[in-house]
C-alpha cells in the first residue's frame, strides 16, 4: 500500500466556548492529536486534560493522526471543554475577562456549593476542587492577558506552582502568548520558573515563539532570586515550536 507524502498545510482552531479562532500553521497528515493537545496547551491556553477535539462532529482519538481523520488544509477543528460541573463556562469567563462571573463559578476559598456534586465534598476535597479551578482560570486568564482578572484570582490565594498534567504554569503560558505586564505580574508574586514535562525552561519556552520581551522579563529577574556567586541555570535543548497566531473573535 502506498504511504501518504508528508504534506504541510495549515489548519484552523475554534475554541467553542469562548468564540475564538486560532490558527495552526505547518502542520503535518503524520500529526497525532496527542502531540496537538500539547502544542494547543500553550497556543490556545487551555489545558491538555479539558480539550475535546472534533472534526466534522465526531470526537478525534489522541492516537489518531491527521491523516487517519482526513483533516485537509483550511479545516477547522473545534475544541469543547468538560461540560461537568460548569468547566465550559468557567474557561468562557476567564478568556474574557469577566470576573464577577467568576467569582460566582467556584474560584475563591469562599464559594457557597451550589452545584449538586460539590455540596457533597467534604472540606478538603472541595478545597482541592476550588484550588483547581483557580489555578485554570489564571491559566486562561495569563494567556489572554486579564491582567485584572487575575489579581482577583491571586488575591484570593491561587498557588502560583500549580501545574498542568504537562507540568505547564501560568507563568509558562504566559510567556509563550507574549503577555509581558501578565509575565511581571506573576514574576511579583513568586514564580514558578521550573521545567515543563518536555524539559523546556519557562525563559526559554517563550524564545521559539519569537516572545523575546516575556524571555528578557524572566531572564532579568531571575539573576535577582540566585544566591551570590551561583552560576546561572544551563538552557535546556529546545526542539523548534510553530509559532501560530490566534486568538481573534
Amino acid at each position: 500500500m502506498p504511504s501518504w507524502p508528508l504534506r504541510t498545510f495549515s489548519v484552523q482552531l475554534h475554541l467553542a466556548e469562548a468564540n475564538e479562532i486560532f490558527s495552526l500553521p505547518r502542520c503535518q497528515n503524520d500529526l497525532t492529536l496527542k502531540k496537538l493537545k500539547s502544542h494547543l496547551e500553550l497556543l490556545a491556553g487551555i489545558a491538555l486534560h479539558f480539550q475535546q477535539l472534533q472534526l466534522d462532529e465526531e470526537d478525534l482519538p489522541d492516537a489518531s493522526t491527521f491523516k487517519d481523520n482526513d483533516t485537509f488544509p483550511g479545516g477547522m477543528i473545534t475544541m469543547y471543554i468538560w461540560r461537568q460541573d460548569g468547566w465550559g463556562h468557567l474557561v468562557a469567563a476567564a478568556a474574557k475577562g469577566e470576573t464577577l462571573k467568576l467569582a460566582r463559578l467556584g474560584v475563591t476559598k469562599d464559594f457557597a456549593a451550589t452545584m449538586p456534586r460539590v455540596e457533597l465534598l467534604g472540606p478538603e476535597q472541595k478545597k482541592e476542587w476550588v484550588a483547581h479551578r483557580a489555578f485554570m482560570a489564571l491559566f486562561v486568564a495569563s494567556h489572554r492577558g486579564r491582567v485584572e482578572t487575575a489579581k482577583f484570582i491571586l488575591r484570593h490565594g491561587e498557588d502560583l506552582h500549580s501545574k498542568t498534567p504537562l507540568a505547564r504554569t501560568a507563568l509558562h503560558v504566559a510567556a509563550v502568548a507574549g503577555q509581558r505586564d501578565h509575565v511581571e505580574l506573576l514574576l511579583s508574586h513568586g514564580p514558578a520558573l521550573g521545567l515543563d514535562s518536555e524539559g523546556r525552561a519557562t525563559a526559554s519556552l517563550a524564545h521559539p515563539w519569537g516572545q523575546k520581551e516575556s524571555e528578557r522579563t524572566m531572564v532579568c529577574f531571575q539573576p535577582r532570586k540566585r544566591s551570590p556567586g551561583a552560576e546561572p541555570p544551563a538552557g535546556a535543548a529546545q526542539r523548534p515550536l510553530q509559532r501560530a497566531s490566534g486568538p481573534t473573535s
